[in-house]
């Protein structure tokens, strides 16, 4: 269902993310992002000069190589547009995230390697985008044929990441309740 019809209104900017994953033939994972900022109007910067409405004001890409266990392998940043020439500097500062695992932490410590003044703030909007492509990855096994997720869930020997991180997957919720019976908390549980 579509949003409600909006109010009269002129468009000022679009921003489109693309995000991918890709199980490698080595047996890895490749989780990328690109972004791309763009004005719907005309106007001045003060190193490009005039700008056209649709000329990228950002444009950057990203990409997280992992293992199964969702520890970041390697990394890749470029920015192709970028308002400042500094903007162009950061993208060796991401290898930083090499080693650290995507999961509980993942925010925090992307900001303490790569936030504020040692990195770009949209790359690293960017990373937690690709912390949740890499879930949806790894998340379903290594081959996504015949995937039966339920089943595949109740094989993990923890309490799968996902229950308690939203409203539909909250522990004394029906889909927990029906699919993850064994972390059901609700009021007709064993825990209760």
């Amino acid at each position: 269902m579509p949003l409600s019809p909006p109010a009269p209104r002129r468009k000022f900017h679009t921003r489109r993310i693309t995000a991918d994953g890709y199980r490698r033939d080595d047996g890895g994972w490749d989780v990328e992002a690109h972004l791309v900022d763009t004005k719907a109007y005309t106007y001045r910067e003060h190193y490009r000069g005039e700008m056209e409405p649709g000329r990228p004001v950002h444009e950057m890409h990203i990409r997280l190589t992992l293992g199964d266990d969702m520890v970041v392998r390697a990394v890749e940043a470029v920015t192709d547009h970028a308002p400042y020439g500094p903007c162009f500097q950061v993208a060796p500062n991401f290898q930083a995230l090499v080693g650290v695992k995507v999961g509980n932490g993942w925010r925090k410590e992307v900001r303490k390697r790569v936030g504020r003044t040692m990195g770009c703030t949209h790359l690293v909007e960017l990373l937690d985008t690709l912390a949740t492509v890499t879930f949806q990855c790894v998340a379903n096994g290594p081959t996504p044929e015949d995937v039966d997720l339920p089943t595949l869930w109740r094989s993990f020997d923890h309490k799968p990441f996902f229950v308690d991180g939203c409203h539909a997957w909250s522990s004394d919720g029906e889909v927990v309740r029906e699919q993850l019976p064994m972390y059901y908390t609700g009021p007709d549980s064993a825990k209760s």
